[in-house]
């Protein structure tokens, strides 16, 4: 049985990082037939309040020479095989350049999953992934545009990087209209968006193109799901929270937005994803990779609205009338209204979507990592 080593944040850390490698982690176990305990190292800050056990090993995020003793620990155990869940935001470092010192000295076969490819990779990004990707035996993206970025900037082999979809909960539909009647909903056409509240998502232009929405689809409702990201309160506090709601008063739109200010477990999350009628990522920048929040709504099911950013059209590929142009005002008011005007038409894209979600579903998403790591050990013992 393979033992695998996870290097990322992990929970009880609020970031979407944390929250997929712990669903990665149990779907591998479930895949692999039995709980083992496959450890997970995770960078931390001094302050921090990690304590080791047989699960967590915390690494000092800001120490440049733990990240080799790190390495030196998992050569000397009997992992198998270590699963680097790659980020840059997450390492010490300038760009999060310390993880280098860890897969320099990693003598176990690694398999990195990249959260973040460029197409055209700067420094000091580009020779961070670059040595990461030389060092590693496989490679993981969650975006097929990923694996020609990754060729044609690094010259990575394609038989090395392997597409496996962004895990999502499996769909719970039977549940729908008891969860809009607990929401409040029943009586509603909601549009969803949910994640880290920051600056860059276009929600202030969903906003400002609501009246005209509302006014062809008066039960309309915008519900903006989460906290306000961490780095972006430390700057500058609510201030951009603060600014949408001054200009949903200003719209008259009171009635017609609902923001919830808070983190979200994923059963609460599954609930509000479900009981929404669309959700949108109305994104005006358009390189963005990976999007767990899209990830989550189409394995769910639920019909979706977008802005043609990379994961998007990667994912949507089959479906181009459903990614918009961000700023196309007339082009998003009328695909709404379309949809939220007609239940019959809501009902064929949540099938449509749903059979995009059957294939990212965290058991088969498991089942596809296991058998990666299985591979690599076994080509391992080869060698």
């Amino acid at each position: 049985m393979t033992r695998v080593a996870y290097v990322s944040t992990y929970v009880p850390q609020k970031c979407g990082l944390a929250t997929f490698t712990f669903h990665l982690r149990q779907a591998v176990n479930e895949a692999k037939g039995r709980q083992d305990r496959d450890p997970v190292v995770v960078p931390v800050q001094p302050a921090g309040e990690w304590h080791e056990d047989a699960i967590l090993w915390p690494l000092r995020r800001d120490r440049l020479e733990d990240y080799a003793k790190m390495a030196r620990r998992i050569n000397r155990s009997g992992i198998d095989v270590v699963s680097l869940q790659h980020e840059f935001g997450i390492f010490g470092g300038e760009a999060g350049a310390y993880v280098l010192n860890f897969v320099r000295q990693l003598e176990k076969p690694l398999v990195t999953t990249f959260h973040t490819v460029f197409e055209h990779p700067r420094p000091p990004y580009d020779s961070i992934q670059k040595e990461i990707a030389e060092r590693s035996d496989k490679i993981v993206v969650m975006n097929r545009k990923a694996i020609d970025y990754l060729h044609e900037a690094f010259g990575v082999p394609r038989s090395k990087i392997v597409f496996i979809p962004h895990g999502t909960p499996e769909p719970n539909p039977e549940l729908r209209q008891e969860w809009r009647s607990t929401l409040n909903w029943s009586d509603r056409k909601v549009l969803m968006t949910f994640g880290l509240l920051s600056r860059g998502k276009g929600l202030e232009w969903i906003i400002e193109i609501l009246p005209e929405i509302v006014k062809r689809v008066p039960q309309a409702l915008y519900a903006i799901v989460g906290q306000t990201h961490p780095e972006v309160k430390r700057q500058e506090g609510e201030r951009y929270r603060e600014q949408l709601r001054g200009r949903i008063e200003e719209l008259g739109l009171e009635q017609h937005v609902i923001m919830i200010d808070r983190y979200m477990d994923e059963p609460e999350l599954v609930k509000h994803l479900t009981a929404c009628d669309i959700y949108v990522t109305p994104y005006p920048g358009l390189q963005q990779i990976t999007s767990g929040t899209l990830a989550y709504a189409v394995g769910l099911g639920r019909p979706v609205v977008s802005s043609p950013y990379s994961y998007a059209t990667d994912l949507l590929a089959d479906y181009p009338e459903l990614l918009l142009d961000p700023g196309d005002s007339d082009a998003w008011i009328n695909k709404i209204t379309e949809l939220l005007a007609d239940d019959a038409e809501l009902e064929k894209w949540s099938r449509k979507i749903g059979f995009i979600g059957q294939n990212m579903h965290w058991p088969e998403v498991g089942r596809r990592h296991a058998e990666l790591f299985s591979e690599v050990r076994a080509l391992e013992y080869v060698r």
